[in-house]
């Protein structure tokens, strides 16, 4: 069954996988990247991995308007359910079959509060698995060295990694993470979106392929990926 990945700017992706669309941290207001509205956008489910405005971004909107399942930790679970908004509440370490497959919540090195500074729980990333393909979407984290535990458990046929240092893991720890998780491809995401991440994605390409063996996409905002 073909899984078809879209890249939306930041670390905005949207899934497809026949019947299900799937929405991972969708941040299109004020995202300079983005290629499309929110108002455009189409969802069943919505992955959120923490509560900082450029991830949980529009999952209210969209959600409220696509009638949308909003997937995330306890506390983005109960801020969504007070905005009227379906969701379901996972956590660290935890896994539950969906519709569309399967979502495995790993941890991520990072911070969460909501825009009004309030505690928005642990971050996460993602391990999805939806069409016979594995996606890990490791959001934004450090590095860190259980990233080999996924590695070693999960064949992953595309690894989402955040390049833009700063914030998150930069080039070089990148290229370790790709050490630990071995995945078939790697796709840059959490860069170039303001002046603090801005990084070179295609020189990361290149040593991803020609140091680590593992080849690495870029994709520009709107550009589409079949795994």
């Amino acid at each position: 069954m073909p899984v078809n990945l879209t890249y939306h700017g930041h670390a905005t992706f949207s899934i497809e996988s026949d019947p299900h669309k799937i929405l991972i941290d969708p941040f299109f207001t004020d995202n300079p990247l983005a290629d499309i509205s929110a108002d455009k956008v189409e969802a069943d489910f919505i992955l959120v991995s923490h509560a900082h405005g450029d991830h949980l971004g529009d999952t209210i909107a969209i959600a409220k308007r696509t009638n949308a399942t909003v997937i995330s930790n306890f506390e983005i679970y109960n801020y969504c359910v007070r905005q009227g908004v379906n969701a379901h509440p996972m956590h660290i370490g935890g896994g539950f079959d969906f519709p569309f497959g399967r979502v495995k919540l790993t941890i991520a090195h990072h911070g969460s509060s909501f825009p009004d500074g309030s505690y928005g729980g642990s971050p996460c990333g993602f391990i999805i698995q939806t069409g016979g393909k594995t996606i890990y979407d490791a959001a934004d984290t450090a590095l860190f060295y259980d990233m080999k535990l996924i590695g070693d458990h999960f064949a992953l046929d595309a690894a989402l990694l955040p390049i833009g240092d700063n914030f998150t893991m930069g080039p070089e720890d990148a290229l370790h993470a790709v050490e630990f998780l071995h995945p078939k491809l790697v796709i840059p995401m959490h860069y170039n979106t303001f002046d603090p991440i801005k990084q070179d994605a295609d020189a990361f390409a290149t040593r991803c392929k020609d140091e680590k063996g593992v080849p690495c996409i870029v994709l520009k905002p709107g550009e589409t990926r079949e795994l």
